[in-house]
This record gives structure tokens, sequence and C-alpha cells, in this order.
């Protein structure tokens, strides 16, 4: 299923995501995406993944959308790729092997219509970890402006347990929010990482008591969706820009915004 429509201005509109996997509501200019596999920890499968690409694309180019809040049902957020799905050729079992560069092209568009599509949202997005956040989850969380967790949540790169190398932009985006030392140590073990460590090492910006995340994740969003769309706009291009830009480039740039 193709979504093109505009998502209308009423205040509180439900999207059909095309499958049951995936949930999408916007309440006060906040779209409330909802990975919905809860008995799976919500780990992206070849129905839920599709479609939250759609989402990610139709909310962030939607101007009733102010801000984009992306959650799990239950109590996980993602736990990354099934993998009782991976390592299977696509479609029926008479389908040709792929080649290697099939795979590797097949992979990167993927990776570029998900995490890579949701860092070039320009507009805020925001995280909200009712649980775990594991591998291509993680990326997924990190993908986004902001993070908020419930007390309970934790995440993990996972990889190393599983024998990969990273996907999803993980290595990328951890490395700039914790730096190089504390993004290998996170990728080399593997290890969960409990809430508290996470806000003290920059990786979530709140915690919340369990059965707050959903209304404290909400409200931050709403303001946000609030705030001047056109200014935020820029303030992500600016900040974006920093990572790579030069003092002087970067003066320039902000001056003609």
């Amino acid at each position: 299923m193709t979504v093109t429509a505009t998502v209308a201005a009423s205040p509180d509109v439900t999207i059909d995501a095309g499958t049951d996997e995936l949930l999408c509501e916007v309440r006060d200019r906040v779209a409330v995406i909802t990975l919905n596999r809860p008995q799976a920890r919500n780990s992206l499968s070849d129905n839920l993944t599709p479609a939250l690409r759609r989402m990610i694309k139709l909310c962030g180019e939607d101007p009733n959308v102010g801000a984009l809040l992306i959650t799990g049902a239950g109590t996980a957020f993602c736990a990354g790729g099934d993998v009782k799905g991976m390592g299977g050729s696509p479609g029926s079992s008479n389908a040709p092997e792929l080649t290697f560069e099939e795979k590797v092209a097949r992979l990167q568009e993927r990776q570029r219509t998900l995490t890579g599509a949701l860092v070039n949202v320009r507009k805020p997005t925001i995280a909200a970890l009712p649980g775990p956040a594991a591998g291509a989850g993680f990326s997924l969380a990190l993908a986004c402006d902001l993070r908020i967790a419930a007390e309970s949540a934790f995440v993990t790169t996972a990889y190393v347990k599983i024998g990969l190398s990273g996907d999803y932009g993980m290595s990328w985006l951890l490395t700039r929010l914790v730096g190089t030392s504390r993004a290998r140590e996170l990728m080399f073990f593997g290890e969960k990482i409990d809430a508290k460590r996470c806000e003290t090492l920059g990786i979530v910006n709140r915690v919340v008591p369990d059965d707050r995340l959903r209304d404290e994740a909400f409200a931050w969003a709403k303001i946000l969706a609030e705030g001047p769309a056109k200014a935020l706009r820029f303030m992500k291009d600016n900040l974006d820009e920093a990572l790579m830009n030069d003092f002087l480039t970067s003066l320039d740039h902000e001056a003609e915004r």
C-alpha cells in the first residue's frame, strides 16, 4: 500500500499504515508512530519495516505534522531485525540466489530509506523507549533527534552477539553521540546499558518512570510541534552541518538562515 495523501488538519487523525504491525495517529500536530509487534518485542519485519518507511516519508513531508514521535507497543521499543527471518532469499523458494553485489545494494537501499530518511526529516523527531532497543532498533532510536526512556529500558548494540559488524548507521550515529572510545566499547562488547547509564553517557536525553513515559514523551513532542517550523528546520541544518563544517563556514550559514 502506498500512502500519498496528506493528513487532514484535524487534531486527531488515524493513518492507515497498511498493516496492523504499525500504528500512526496525529494528535496536536504530533505524529505518534508505534511499532506494534509486542509479541516479538517490536522487531522489524517484512510488513512492519516497509510501513515504517512510508510513515516516516509521509509524516516528514506533511505540513500538518510538526513533530514525529516513534515508540513501541508493550514493554519494548524495538529488538532490531527479526533474526528468525534473516538469511532467507526474498520471494518464493524458487527465487534465484542474490549475488553479493545485489545483497549489498539491497541493504544499502533499505538503510537509506529507513534511518537515512529519518535523519533527513527536517522536523523534530523523538524516540520514546518503553523498554529495550537493540541492534537496528537501537539505530532507529539514535536516528531521532532526541530520546526519552522509561526507567526499565535498556539499549544494546547487540551485533557482536550474532557475528555482525553493524548496520542502519549505528557506527556513524553512535560515534557522534558518545565519541569514538565509548562507541567502540559499546560495539565491541554489546553489553546491555540501562536507562540511567544511557542518560549519563548522553545516549538518552531524559529518563522517566515507566508509567509516565508516553505522557512525558508526547508533552515534549507537542511543545516542539507547536514551535516555529522554519526555525526548527534551520536549527537542524545548522546542527547537522556543525559536525562537518569549520567555524567560519558555520557562521556564514547561520547568517544566511
